[in-house]
């Protein structure tokens, strides 16, 4: 079952969305910007998988490249908005 090709006509409707209300803040709650970071984490670790794939990576080289892109998405989370994803994600 590809999820994310079920998926993406929805995420597609809630980005018109967004685009329509582009002017305003959105006021999202703590739950839907927890989905929205699982979301972009899914998408965005997808496309690496697939680049992964092309360019025929070792597996360890895969592990390394996925741990570094937790760690920056970590990192950039934090940087911008002050919230920790671990205790975003632990403590729900």
């Amino acid at each position: 079952m590809a999820i994310g090709k079920e998926l993406s006509p929805i995420l597609e409707e809630i980005e018109k969305s967004l685009l329509e209300f582009a002017a305003y803040k959105p006021e999202f709650t703590k739950e839907g910007f927890r989905a929205a970071i699982f979301i972009f984490q899914s998408a965005l670790m997808d496309k690496m998988f697939e680049l992964q794939t092309e360019q025929e990576m070792p597996n360890d080289e895969c592990e390394l490249m996925a741990k570094n892109l937790g760690e920056e998405l970590r990192n950039t989370i934090f940087r911008f908005t002050g919230i920790d994803t671990h205790e975003l994600f632990t403590n729900g």
